[in-house]
């Protein structure tokens, strides 16, 4: 092989310094380092998924719809999913109790995912999983019983919440306030030691159409039948959140005269947030009210983390929280009681579009009283941990500095996103600017760099390329940066048995 040969050729991830160059883990000004916590998060999103499972069977459903349930929270008559079977639910008639209780179960799981986003980068993992199963008990299972259960006195209030509103996206919003304010900031939080760059773009946009798609699941599901109405529900629902994303798209374009991707992302979210609770009682063209309001509301509700001082990472309660209240809001303005009668059975009063004004205030109500219930409680949960964390270690709800500075990653799970982060520990280097060292055909490797997976993957690569299949022995003598075009990499040992 040639001198020079670029190494983007090979099977090769580019090396990312991380742990051991420099005491903070990383630079933050020229890398990346959300990638030492990436993996922890998508952790907490599946054992958020996990855990409320096990709650919503245990005792979760029975609290929210017992057909004996009270104002507040439902009885524990069918815990363990006893007696939930054939018997038609509180939900609908038509759907026994046992498909309304997987269904449900959903709406819980997520619920919990989105609330516990807020301890990224610096909270530990086992008291944020035993949170969990705390808040799903004391906080979603009240705010869902008293909203959708017959017997809550929101649902005998006369208000409309579709899909979630106020027990999905207010209550997660506004726990993940309240998260983000017990567990404190980040470590260089507000300075530029602290890097807010998106970990990986592409990713947002693959989970924002994974989520796109979902959410029709969510809202047009909720008509629990298949019907006209579930059908203008997943109309409204895609119509909002495309003018969501242009909204918000505009927005930051104004700004920064950037066509931002991940801007787009957050409108679309924003517009499906807002458009939940009304997806089933507004006509389409409400739908395009409903994007531009969360559009420019939650893009400038994004400010409010840097007014109160928590660092809200993921922007939960400006999407979720913010999202939420102006979703309810508007539904309490653009129900119309045909709309929810294309189902055929379904009656009500409707909002200000059929002159039933006080629609809007007992909407209002309904948000304020689920905002503060969750912030209130989230607190006292935490709270309540956080006391009990000075006396057992393993329930401190946050990293030690040096711990942080590793990465949660690292620390908690032992395990990487992504190859390179653990792989760049075989690459020595040379000097304290970061530049990859020269490696020595001679140098004795440690054994971490003879077990590397990836290094193998690339002396194959080599033979393969050159060798065609003579079995020759490849040695890589040298890795070192390019100094001219935007080739950073390039290969230049030679390689023994080879032309």
């Amino acid at each position: 092989m040639a001198s020079g040969t670029k190494l983007d050729a090979l099977p090769y991830v580019p090396y990312v310094a991380y742990n051991g160059t420099i005491p903070t883990g990383g630079n933050s000004l020229t890398e990346n380092l959300n990638v030492k916590s990436a993996l922890s998060l998508i952790w907490l999103s599946l054992m958020a998924t996990a855990v409320t499972t096990f709650q919503w069977f245990f005792w979760g459903y029975s609290l929210t719809f017992s057909h004996q349930a009270g104002k507040f929270i439902g009885t524990l008559d069918n815990i363990g999913f006893r007696n939930v079977l054939a018997q038609p639910s509180v939900g609908s008639a038509r759907i026994p109790d046992l498909m309304f209780a997987v269904y449900q179960g959903m709406f819980s799981a997520i619920t919990v995912a989105l609330a516990v986003g807020a301890v990224c980068e610096r909270g530990r993992m086992l008291p944020c999983v035993i949170f969990m199963f705390i808040w799903a008990t004391l906080v979603y299972d009240p705010i869902a019983c008293w909203t959708w259960n017959p017997s809550g006195w929101v649902y005998q209030l006369g208000g409309l919440d579709f899909a979630g509103g106020t027990p999905v996206h207010i209550s997660s919003g506004s726990a993940a306030l309240a998260y983000c304010y017990l567990v404190g900031p980040r470590t260089g939080y507000g300075t530029q030691a602290l890097n807010f760059r998106p970990h990986n773009v592409t990713h947002i946009v693959i989970g924002t159409v994974f989520l796109w798609v979902g959410w029709f699941g969510f809202n047009a599901g909720s008509a629990l039948s298949a019907n006209l109405r579930a059908v203008m529900a997943a109309v409204v629902t895609n119509l909002a959140a495309c003018v969501g994303g242009i909204t918000w798209c505009l927005v930051d374009y104004r700004l920064e005269r950037k066509w931002s991707t991940v801007g787009f992302c957050s409108g679309v979210i924003a517009g499906l947030v807002a458009i939940t609770p009304g997806s089933g009682f507004v006509p389409a063209w409400a739908a395009i009210i409903y994007g531009i309001c969360a559009g420019l509301g939650c893009n400038f509700a994004t400010q409010i983390k840097y007014w109160v001082r928590a660092d809200d990472a993921l922007d939960i309660f400006a999407v979720h929280g913010i999202g939420g209240l102006i979703g309810n809001l508007l539904t309490g303005i653009f129900a119309a009681d045909y709309i929810a009668h294309l189902d055929g059975y379904t009656v009500i009063a409707g909002g200000w579009l059929n002159r039933h004004w006080i629609q809007l205030a007992i909407h209002l109500c309904d948000s304020l009283v689920g905002m503060a219930y969750s912030f209130t409680v989230t607190l006292l949960i935490l709270g309540t941990m956080s006391y009990i964390g000075k006396y057992v270690p393993a329930l401190k709800l946050r990293m030690t500095p040096e711990e942080e500075a590793l990465g949660v990653d690292d620390v908690e799970i032992g395990e990487f996103a992504y190859d390179y982060v653990d792989l760049v520990r075989d690459v020595k280097p040379r000097d304290p600017a970061g530049d990859v060292g020269m490696i020595s055909e001679d140098e004795e490797m440690d054994a971490e760099s003879q077990r590397s997976h990836s290094r193998t993957q690339m002396v194959k690569g080599l033979e393969t390329r050159e060798g065609g299949g003579r079995g020759a022995a490849c040695a890589m003598r040298t890795l070192s940066r390019s100094s001219a075009g935007a080739d950073p990499y390039v290969y230049s040992g030679p390689v023994e048995g080879t032309a």
